[in-house]
This record gives C-alpha cells, structure tokens and sequence, in this order.
C-alpha cells in the first residue's frame, strides 16, 4: 500500500504544494506520492474522515477551508489554536492533529529573504481571513510596534484585531477603500491578484497607497510578479513574493510528516521550474 500526502482546497487548479512536496520526498528517496485533493466546502467534512485512513499521512490545507479545520481534526497544537486556523494535518493511527505552520513561513521568508525583522515596526496587514490570522500572530509575536488590518468587511477586521490584540495591544482596523500607506511593511493576505481567481490581475490597493521605501509582501505566488507587487515596485518599494512563504510552511509541514530535514533549495527550484512551464 503506497501511502499518501496531500493538499485539500478549493479550486487547486495552480498548487505548486504537489510539485515541491513530491520533489523532497524523491530527494530522501521516501515511497509516498504528494497531490492535490480539490474539495468544495460542502464535501469538506467527508473528505477529512475519509483521510484518516492507514494510507494517508496527512494534508495540507488551503483557501477556502483553514478555518473549518479547526473543527474537523482530532487536536491542535498551540500555535494553530491561537491563529483560529489550520494548514497542515497530521494522521498518527486515525487521529488527527492540526498544526499551522503558515506563522513559521511567514517569518522565515522576512527574514531570510528581505532581510527584514518584524521587531519595531509599523505593518498594514490586508485582509481579514486565515492567511491573515497567520501573519498577525506572528507579526505579534516578533514585536511590531504598530499593526493595522484593512479589509473590505470592517467587522471583520476588527473580529480579527479583537482576537490578536490579546497579545499586542490596541490593534487599528480600517477598509480596503481607506487604507493609507503609512508602514514600513504591507502584506496582502487576501487572494485578489492570484491568477486562479475572479481577481486575477487586480491589486487590493493603489500604488499611490504604498509609501516608498517600504517591504510589499504578497501572499501569493501564482503569478511570481502580482499586480500588487508590479503597483508597489513602481511607486519604490522592495517587495517579495509569497513563493520562499509557500516553500518554507511547506518545509515544516514535510518535517511534521516525515521526521526529516526538507531540502527548501531542491524544493523551491522545483516550485520556480513549475511556475516557468
């Protein structure tokens, strides 16, 4: 019985998880097979019973379904608790663990591949769901000085500010229409710009909202070069796609599954080779 890793979500017409797992489960020379699950909202809790068989040993999850997860999975660890959402599972005997390693990705790809430290800082975060859930605790705990989430449903925003605010303090809420600029860092959580999407070739904000000289961080990564980042780079900005994010949540996600260490270079490449086809 071969056994198996997946990712689950909904649409996964352009997942790279598949390309890079696969390609760091061939480099350890491990006999499991890496794909992509595509599994609307509605046949979500089917689904996940379903992957508690002795075959699979565990998923990865991603948009819509982050949150439900929570719901659904037999544990969480601290981490994906705290967050209020989950994108990676592990199947010990049936019993399912949920883990959110997209925190762990976030940073990592700040600091490794920006050379930007979180610490002191003023962030505007865009959005309001699970991927943001994500990058506000973890900008929380790295210590930034000052955090604002925009989002196009305000309530929502400030569900969200509620929530981390227990660890940061006072958090600013504000819509997407009213955003200003003022940041050493933004981030688009949201998924308007991905080429899968109703958004495709939409950006969340103008560039004359992206103050020169900040970091514009993009969550997502097909296409490499979003509009967002292709606005913020015209109006001065470094910026940084969610490609080093995807690879290094994936990382940890591989080590959660695996017990080994994740080859990121083999797995990026393999990630950048797909991206180029």
């Amino acid at each position: 019985m071969t056994k198996q890793l997946g990712v689950i979500g909904y649409p996964l017409s352009h997942t790279l998880s598949p390309v890079f797992q696969q390609a760091a489960l061939d480099y350890h020379a491990i006999p499991v097979t890496y794909s992509a699950w595509p599994t609307p909202s509605e046949s979500l809790p089917q689904t996940v019973e379903r992957l508690r068989g002795e075959e699979y040993m565990g998923f990865n999850i991603t948009i819509p379904h982050k949150e439900q997860l929570l719901d659904l999975v037999d544990d969480v660890n601290d981490m994906a608790r705290n967050v209020g959402a989950v994108n990676t599972v592990v199947n010990r005997d049936g019993v399912l663990t949920g883990h959110n390693t997209d925190t762990y990705g976030f940073v990592r790809s700040l600091k490794e591949k920006a050379n930007f430290d979180p610490r002191g800082k003023s962030v505007l975060l865009l959005g309001a769901g699970g991927a943001a859930r994500a990058a506000a605790y973890a900008l929380a705990s790295e210590g930034v000085e000052r955090l604002t989430i925009a989002n196009r449903t305000v309530a929502r925003a400030e569900s969200l500010a509620e929530d981390v605010g227990s660890v940061l303090g006072e958090i600013e809420t504000v819509s997407l229409e009213n955003v200003s600029g003022d940041a050493d860092l933004i981030v688009n959580s949201t998924s308007v710009g991905m080429a899968s999407g109703d958004s495709a070739g939409q950006t969340p904000i103008k560039a004359a909202s992206v103050p020169r000289d900040a970091l514009a961080y993009d969550m997502v990564y097909t296409p490499a070069e979003t509009p967002f980042l292709c606005s913020a780079q015209e109006a001065g900005a470094r910026v940084l796609g969610g490609l080093w994010m995807l690879i290094y949540q994936g990382a940890a996600a591989f080590e959660l599954w695996t017990g080994k260490h994740a080859p990121v270079d083999i797995m990026y490449q393999a990630a950048q080779q797909a991206m180029e086809q």
